[in-house]
């Protein structure tokens, strides 16, 4: 059977000749040409000009072979292996159904199961459109796109939050994505929609989410994260992995800055390119919605009492969790930053919370004027300061250190050095002494 098959596709379909040149070629032959002298009067090949003398009229007749088709009862089964043991794939039900003697080519498979096919895939892709009520939902997403700025092209970050009801939308720029312009983005949008909704669904961002497992559904959020929903009373929740449109709101959103609100246009500073946002967030809430078919202000208008209030107490240093392994000599990395530990925590895990003071850093990057050039130059230098105090602190502390003989350290007050380490391991955000952000 297999060689029947074969045979049958073996056949391949002649090209077809005009009837006009047909007659020609008999004409031609009528006045005594020869085979070879029309088929270069007429530019063809000879073999073609030959079967057509020879052939007569049933040359002129183009058979085609008939496309093999499987019976109802083999178009079934093959639909069953399609949807089952061969998980959708053509060559394996040719296969399966050849070890049931079934001889089919993978295209007569192919057609055999398209209508399956189809169905198949419209299923995997229908979805509901999911509407929230008043109040109860926003999706935030971050998005990015090279902007020029002061003649400078600038890869800008920009938060996007859009309320799920009324389909309000606020945009802010930022240079990074990290957890603390997340939180900071998050609470000036609440800001500006002036209160809270129930549920805030976001992306599985490594600054928000630690761990998603869509299988046992298990989701773990920082733990700078988690504080901030706790003070702002709201429910945090992420989409699934690599199921984008579950924020389908704010994925279009993201777009629609980029191409709108951004384009090709060019700002002098940060500062004009974060007005500029602001402005086109109010323009853009007076625009007819594509899906409510009405204007998100006036939308809006409906869900503001729906809004939770705002808390009374803010979040003012943006923080984020650090964990860093202290490497062989006893440095810490923060930021292209290296900071000193006791080398007794070489290759340990520390936990650590990270603080931001725009103020206090532009401040350490002006020396004072009556500190000397080596005191300066501690100050701009982290880890140079955290190294001189670690060294001094060997004749007075033994924390991280060999203790020496006979020597009382009972009341020595631990080094910055040794401060620092604490806090790192315990993750106290009430100590002082939070390791900075960058080295100005």
């Amino acid at each position: 059977m297999v060689e029947e098959l074969r045979s049958a596709l073996s056949h391949r379909e002649v090209p077809m000749v005009e009837p006009e040149a047909v007659a020609r070629i008999r004409g031609l032959r009528a006045a005594g040409w020869g085979a070879k002298r029309i088929a270069r009067e007429l530019e063809m090949r000879r073999n073609t000009i030959r079967r057509y003398l020879k052939g007569g009229e049933s040359a002129e007749v183009q058979v085609r072979p008939g496309a093999r088709q499987l019976d109802d009862g083999e178009r079934r089964r093959a639909e069953e292996l399609f949807a089952g043991e061969a998980a959708g794939n053509a060559v394996v039900v040719r296969e399966l159904l050849m070890a049931r003697g079934v001889a089919a080519s993978v295209r007569t498979i192919q057609r055999a199961v398209c209508e399956k096919r189809q169905r198949l895939r419209a299923e995997a892709l229908a979805t509901v459109r999911y509407e929230t009520g008043p109040g109860e939902q926003t999706q935030a997403d971050f998005g990015e796109k090279k902007v020029w700025i002061a003649d400078v092209q600038v890869k800008v970050f920009f938060l996007v939050a859009v309320l799920g009801y009324s389909r309000r939308i606020f945009v802010r720029a930022m240079l990074s994505e990290r957890q603390g312009e997340w939180l900071s983005g998050l609470a000036a949008a609440f800001r500006h929609f002036g209160g809270v909704t129930r549920t805030l669904l976001v992306d599985n961002a490594g600054a928000l989410v630690l761990r998603h497992d869509r299988r046992r559904r298990v989701l773990t959020f920082t733990s700078g994260f988690e504080a901030f929903c706790h003070d702002w009373g709201i429910q945090a929740r992420a989409c699934a992995p690599y199921r984008a449109q579950t924020k389908g709101k704010t994925e279009s959103g993201v777009g629609y800055v980029k191409g709108n609100a951004l384009a090709a246009r060019r700002f002098s500073s940060l500062e004009e390119l974060q007005s500029h946002l602001l402005d086109w967030s109010l323009k853009a809430d007076e625009r007819t919605h594509g899906t409510t078919g009405e204007k998100p202000r006036e939308r809006f208008e409906k869900e503001r009492a729906s809004l939770g209030a705002l808390p009374e107490r803010d979040v003012v240093v943006p923080s984020r969790r650090l964990l860093r392994r202290v490497a062989s000599d006893a440095l810490v990395d923060v930021d292209t930053a290296r900071y000193s530990v006791p080398h007794g925590l070489v290759k340990e895990d520390l936990d650590g919370l990270s603080r931001f003071h725009p103020e206090r850093r532009a401040a350490r990057s002006r020396p004072r004027a009556k500190e000397t050039k080596s005191a300066s130059a501690s100050r701009l230098c982290p880890a140079r300061t955290s190294r001189i105090q670690a060294r001094s602190s060997r004749r007075r502390t033994t924390c991280g250190f060999p203790r020496p003989r006979g020597l009382d350290t009972s009341s020595t007050t631990p080094n910055r050095a040794t401060r620092i380490s604490r806090s790192l391991i315990s993750g106290d955000s009430r100590s002082r002494s939070s390791i900075p952000m960058r080295c100005p």
